[in-house]
């Protein structure tokens, strides 16, 4: 070809562009370069893995993370090597250590070696999880996750769902599904809302403000727990008026994340029979425990819910992010939640497609990782783990009730412990917490109760020992706020 005509000029300019970008670092192809830093990143993950993170990594002024990470996007890269020296000496020493055994604050994570290892293998899969048609192998494998956990709560054999982020997108997805439901076989009677009680977790009001709906406050028990007298009463003088919302739903809790408190799902199931209202139940704590038989016992109802979403980046030993969105008849979500347009014309109805049970689309195959790890260790041990955990829970509770400092507040009905020390003022709770959070002896953040600061421990990894925990209660008896 001539390289004078037009098109021999394009192809000169070409290869010339060409033979720039192959003497560029190769972002695509394997190479000995990328042998190298590939066997550095696995190394390090195994390293996570095995050895104990330092408890006192965690944030740092910001202005230092923000210079560090402000030269790290350049249009000629670090290079591998100098990216992970920056992971390694900045990045991970400036996050919180989740796992770690003395992590007590809010709701921490375990995920087991599996999973966590696994967790590399679907990222370097690239699974498009969305639909069945892209990753079939994958959604079959979350499928059967998903059903155990449908069989554990009781539900049929035809219930299922989808693997979302987190508890925030489970019930933001449950409840338009049953607003859909409701206006299909209702219509619009007024302004919408559903019912929940002061404790229901804060994604569920804010899923309120994202649905524009209202909510019916439903008062709690002295344990925190929405009862079935009380939801009747609240029902009732919300439609005393004549003009009361058009309620389409009660969003129960099982395992509120302060006091680990659980409703009394059987009362609550028989008030939304009464009233044919849609029973979504936010489990992203407390129903892990559905797979002991003890904590089983503790959630009896469960079988009549119409939804459930559950974390196991929380209590069911995988990484985040990961959330189990259960559905007793899962074709009502997928009449509220199918996107349809031309470029998705191609897609298979017929087959289990996930985008079609939640508000996402593109969707990562993030149920594989707990799958991975139910399919290595088994079933009974993921009980005996959730079994030890509520034990030393148990335990716990029990030392705190016989010390002479402090008073235990309630019974654990899962792993939450909260406590009192007497004599102590809020300060004190946040200036002992701080101290030893620094020092890296524990990290237990104090909460509100009944308008009181206290002192709350939440328990999720099997290797948190009780003999770690009783001499904290030593330490915070003799602990005096620094002159």
């Amino acid at each position: 070809m001539d390289a004078t005509s037009d098109t021999g000029r394009e192809l000169v300019r070409y290869r010339t562009i060409l033979g720039y970008r192959r003497a560029m670092p190769s972002m695509h192809t394997w190479d000995e370069s990328t042998e190298l830093f590939a066997h550095s990143v696995i190394g390090y993950a195994i390293e996570r893995c095995r050895l104990p993170k330092d408890p006192r990594w965690g944030a740092p002024q910001a202005d230092v993370l923000v210079d560090t990470f402000a030269r790290t996007i350049s249009a000629g890269g670090l290079g591998a090597h100098e990216a992970m020296r920056i992971v390694r000496e900045v990045m991970i020493p400036s996050c919180r250590p989740m796992d770690d055994p003395m992590n007590l604050a809010y709701v921490p994570t375990a995920p087991t070696v599996a999973a966590t290892m696994f967790d590399l293998v679907v990222s370097a899969s690239s699974i498009f999880g969305g639909n069945w048609e892209a990753g079939a192998g994958a959604i079959a494998a979350e499928n059967q996750v998903l059903r155990w956990l449908g069989s554990l709560a009781g539900l049929p054999e035809g219930a299922g769902g989808a693997f979302v982020s987190g508890g925030s997108a489970a019930n933001l997805s449950a409840l338009v599904t049953a607003r859909h439901q409701h206006l299909e076989r209702h219509g619009r009677r007024g302004r919408l809302a559903f019912a929940a009680t002061t404790e229901v977790h804060a994604s569920v009001r804010a899923t309120a403000r994202v649905m524009d709906v209202d909510v019916v406050p439903v008062e709690v028990d002295d344990r925190d727990r929405m009862t079935g007298p009380a939801l009747r009463a609240a029902l009732d003088a919300a439609a005393r008026d004549g003009e009361g919302p058009d309620v389409f739903a009660v969003a129960a809790s099982a395992g509120t994340t302060n006091a680990g408190a659980i409703d009394r799902l059987d009362e609550v199931a028989e008030v939304c029979r009464e009233r044919g209202l849609w029973l979504h139940v936010d489990g992203a704590y407390g129903l892990a425990a559905l797979c002991s038989p003890d904590g089983r016992r503790r959630l009896a109802g469960i079988e009549h819910v119409d939804s459930f979403g559950v974390d196991p980046h929380k209590w069911l030993f995988a990484p985040y992010d990961c959330a189990a969105l259960v559905y007793r008849d899962p074709g009502l979500a997928t009449s509220a939640h199918s996107q349809h347009g031309a470029y998705l014309d191609a897609v298979d109805r017929s087959e289990w497609n996930p985008s079609d049970y939640a508000y996402h689309l593109s969707r990562r195959a993030r149920g594989l990782p707990l799958w991975f790890s139910l399919a290595t260790y088994g079933t009974d041990a993921y009980a005996e783990a959730m079994d030890r955990t509520i034990a030393t829970a148990r335990a716990f509770a029990d030392a705190v009730e016989a010390h002479p400092a402090f008073d235990l507040l309630l019974d654990p009905e899962l792993s939450i412990v909260l406590f009192r020390r007497r004599g102590w003022s809020p300060d004190d709770h946040r200036e002992w917490s701080r101290s030893r959070a620094k020092d890296g002896v524990t990290l237990i953040v104090p909460t509100t109760f009944h308008g009181e600061t206290v002192m709350r421990v939440c328990i999720v990894n099997p290797r948190t020992e009780i003999d770690r925990l009783v001499p904290l209660l030593d330490d915070m008896a003799a602990w005096g706020p620094p002159a």
